[in-house]
């Protein structure tokens, strides 16, 4: 029987760790009130809204194929996305037979298109204003042309890789994903409510920490302006003053912006030195 006081979540890492049990199934966090299902993507939507868990992780594709699938029927769409994971990047996309008939959108007219998507394909077909066949199918895709199953398929693409060996190369994409955490609108109790709020707090220390960079430097006061104006994303740095040298001061701050080498030269002709930067691990407003 589930415990109404512990979330249960398929999540990444944010700090929190899991016990695996015998079926490698169910895993048990040993250090926050939460556990871990390990399903199959398809399945997380209609978990998540049927309440057997409070969260979810599912790619951008299958919550968007869900919502339309749901409309479809005449269903309201309880689901929402929390936030964007920053993991699990791919795009669906059109794909055709290399040096076929079909080089443009418009040539897919009357042709028929087989996809695992097939309300997302049907949704771009309709604002485009092409009609074609949806074929459905659950496996395979990239073989349905030389099966002449379809004209050209319609799938998630990472590299290109299985698409080039397929014989079969990109014509549009029509959508993009990544991996996102969704819950059920409103389901959750005050206890769980306060759990959610936690998980997140950390999930978005996590995500910070990613993308920022910790910079210490050193320069002096009267190029300090220049310098704290080549800092990225920067407000307010941290300045410290230098023991024992006169008029020079350390330089503190957190960047959340791309910091490249062109920046630490833009830094350096600002008039810094002995600039460091250093990876962030964990973040909290």
């Amino acid at each position: 029987m589930a415990d109404p006081n512990r979330l249960r979540i398929a999540v990444q890492k944010c700090g929190i760790r899991f016990e695996k049990s015998k079926s490698q199934l169910f895993c048990q966090s040993k250090n926050f009130a939460m556990d871990l299902l390990m399903l199959r993507d398809d399945d997380i939507p209609e978990l998540v809204n049927d309440g057997a868990c409070e969260l979810g992780i599912v790619g951008l594709n299958v919550f968007e194929e869900k919502m339309l699938e749901q409309q479809a029927r005449g269903k309201p769409f309880k689901l929402e996305k929390i936030v964007d994971l920053g993991f699990g990047f791919c795009r669906l996309s059109l794909a055709v037979p290399k040096g076929g008939t079909i080089s443009a959108i418009k040539d897919l007219q009357g042709k028929k298109i087989a996809t695992s998507y097939p309300e997302t394909l049907q949704a771009w077909l309709d604002k485009n204003g092409i009609k074609a066949t949806v074929v459905t199918l659950n496996g395979a895709i990239e073989i349905a042309p030389r099966l002449e199953i379809a004209d050209a398929i319609c799938d998630l693409v990472s590299t290109g890789e299985t698409l080039s060996a397929n014989g079969l190369q990109e014509l549009e994409v029509i959508a993009k994903s990544q991996s996102i955490l969704i819950r059920k609108s409103g389901s959750a109790t005050d206890v769980k409510e306060a759990l959610i709020k936690r998980l997140l707090s950390r999930v978005n220390g996590v995500l910070k920490a990613t993308d920022s960079k910790y910079i210490m430097l050193h320069c002096s006061v009267d190029v300090l302006e220049k310098v704290k104006k080549a800092l990225p994303g920067v407000e307010a740095p941290t300045v410290l003053p230098l023991q024992g040298i006169k008029d020079k001061v350390a330089v503190h701050a957190v960047c959340q912006e791309g910091f490249f080498w062109e920046t630490m030269e833009d830094l350096k002709a600002a008039g810094a030195s002995s600039v460091l930067v250093l990876p962030i691990e964990k973040m909290l407003d």
